[in-house]
C-alpha cells in the first residue's frame, strides 16, 4: 500500500475535473480562438465563462486574468513583465530569502541585468510565527527607487502565511505593487484580491487538484493598472500580454478545480488541520526528540495541511528511502534534484544537518486517518533503525 503525502508538490487531479475535461478532448476539441466556425465559438464561450468563473473567485474582472502554464511563469510575466516595462524608472525589487525558486532565479537574472534586489529575513526557528517577515521590514525596505515587492502568500515547505493584507498597505503608501505567489493558498486560503491589496497573485491548478501546465496571473486593473512587458510574443492573445493558443482543456480543468476548492475549502481544512495534529501526535508518541520546523500550528499562522518535521540523530533522504511506499519530501519538490538543503530551512536558521534531517508532509483532499496512523507507524518504525545504527 502506497500513501500519499506530498500535496505540497502536486495533488491528483480531481475525478470531477476530469470528468470536465474530458470533452474538449474527445468531441469538444476545436481551438476557442476559431471564431469562424460554430465548433470554434463554443469552446470560446466555454473558455471565456471558465475565466470569468476563475477571476471571480478573485474578486476579479476576466480581463484581470491571464492563463498561463502555471505559477512558474506567471512568476517570471510578474516579475520581468514590471521590471523591464519600458515605462518603468525604478530599479528595486523586496522579497523575502524563503521565497521559492521560481521567484528566486528571476529576481537573481533581474539583479545581473543592474536591478538592487533586497532579499529580506524572516522570524527564526522558535518563534510562533517562524518564516513571517516583520512588518517594519518591508516599510523600511521600499522607497521611491522599489519598482515591487513581491511576497509568497503561503510558503510550499513550512506552511507559513504571510500577512500580505498588511503588507499591501505599505505598499500602498509608497504606491509600490505587490505581487504574491499564491500557488500554496488557492482552495485552502480566502483570496480576495480587493480586500488583500494586492496587485498581481500567480497559481497553479496542479495544488488544488486540477491538471499540471495550467495556471494563471491576476493582475489588477484598478484602481492602478499594472502595466507589463510581454514575454511571450505571437498571435496577440490575452490582452497581448501572453500570446500562444489557449489551452482549454487545462483552462476548463483548472476552472472546476477552483469551483470544487472553493467551495469545499472550510470543511477540508478543517479535516486536514485534524489530521495533521494528528500526524505530529503520533509521531510524538514513538519518537523523542521531534522538531516542529515553521511556525505554530494554527490556521493564522500556517497552512492546514502542511507539517515540516526534523528527525533527530539521522536524515531525512535516509528516513525517506526506508519507508520506500510513502510519499513526503525533504523540500520543494522544484529542488529536490539539488544535493542543498533546503534554502527556506537555512533561512529560518537551521543548520545544515537540522536541515537535512527534515521531511515535510503534505496533507490532502484524499488523505485519510488509517493512512495518517500507518504513515506514522512507519516512520516510527524506521526512525528506530537507523538511529540504532547511529547509537
Amino acid at each position: 500500500m502506497a500513501i500519499y503525502l506530498d500535496n505540497q508538490a502536486t495533488t491528483r487531479v480531481d475525478p470531477a475535473v476530469i470528468a470536465a475535461m474530458l470533452p474538449l478532448m474527445e468531441t469538444q476539441y476545436a481551438n476557442p480562438g476559431s471564431s469562424s466556425h460554430a465548433a470554434g465559438r463554443l469552446v470560446g464561450e466555454w473558455v471565456d465563462d471558465a475565466i470569468a468563473k476563475m477571476a471571480n473567485h478573485f474578486n476579479a474582472d476576466s480581463d484581470e486574468l491571464i492563463v498561463t502554464s502555471g505559477a512558474t511563469e506567471s512568476n517570471n510575466l510578474a516579475l520581468f513583465g514590471v521590471a523591464l516595462h519600458p515605462k518603468q524608472k525604478r530599479r528595486t525589487i523586496v522579497s523575502l530569502v524563503t521565497e521559492h525558486q521560481a521567484l528566486l532565479d528571476p529576481l537573481a537574472r533581474l539583479e545581473k541585468s543592474g536591478f538592487e534586489v533586497i532579499r529580506l529575513p524572516v522570524r527564526q526557528c522558535g518563534d510562533p510565527g517562524t518564516g513571517m517577515v516583520d512588518l517594519d521590514r518591508i516599510a523600511d525596505a521600499i522607497d521611491e527607487k522599489t519598482a515591487l515587492v513581491s511576497v509568497m502568500l503561503a510558503n510550499n515547505e513550512i506552511g507559513t502565511v504571510q500577512p500580505i493584507s498588511e503588507i499591501a498597505k505599505i505598499c500602498q503608501r509608497f504606491c509600490v505593487p505587490l505581487h504574491t505567489d499564491a500557488s500554496q493558498a488557492v482552495g485552502r486560503i480566502p483570496i480576495d484580491i480587493q480586500s488583500l491589496g494586492v496587485d498581481l497573485v500567480s497559481f497553479s491548478a496542479h495544488k488544488f487538484y486540477g491538471p499540471k501546465g495550467i495556471g494563471g496571473l491576476i493582475v489588477r486593473q484598478s484602481p492602478n493598472p499594472v502595466q507589463l512587458q510581454p514575454q511571450i510574443l505571437g498571435g496577440g492573445q490575452q490582452q497581448n500580454l501572453r500570446s500562444g493558443t489557449l489551452n482549454s482543456v487545462g483552462i476548463i480543468g483548472m476552472a472546476k478545480a477552483m469551483e470544487i476548492g472553493t467551495r469545499n475549502r472550510v470543511s477540508e481544512m478543517a479535516t486536514q488541520e485534524q489530521l495533521r495534529n494528528l500526524l505530529w501526535l503520533l509521531l510524538n508518541e514513538q519518537i523523542d526528540g521531534l522538531v516542529l520546523n515553521g511556525p505554530e500550528l494554527t490556521l493564522e499562522k500556517r497552512l492546514a495541511n502542511n507539517l515540516n518535521v526534523g528527525f533527530p540523530k539521522v536524515e531525512g533522504q535516509s528516513l525517506m528511502l526506508a519507508v520506500p511506499d510513502l510519499a513526503v519530501s525533504s523540500g520543494s519538490a522544484c529542488t529536490s534534484a539539488e544535493p542543498h538543503p533546503s534554502h527556506v530551512l537555512l533561512g529560518i536558521g537551521l543548520s545544515i544537518d537540522q536541515a537535512r534531517s527534515s521531511l515535510r508532509f503534505g496533507l490532502g483532499r484524499f488523505t485519510t486517518e488509517a493512512e495518517i496512523r500507518m504513515a506514522a507507524d512507519w516512520l516510527g518504525k524506521a526512525h528506530a533503525k537507523l538511529a540504532s545504527f547511529a547509537a
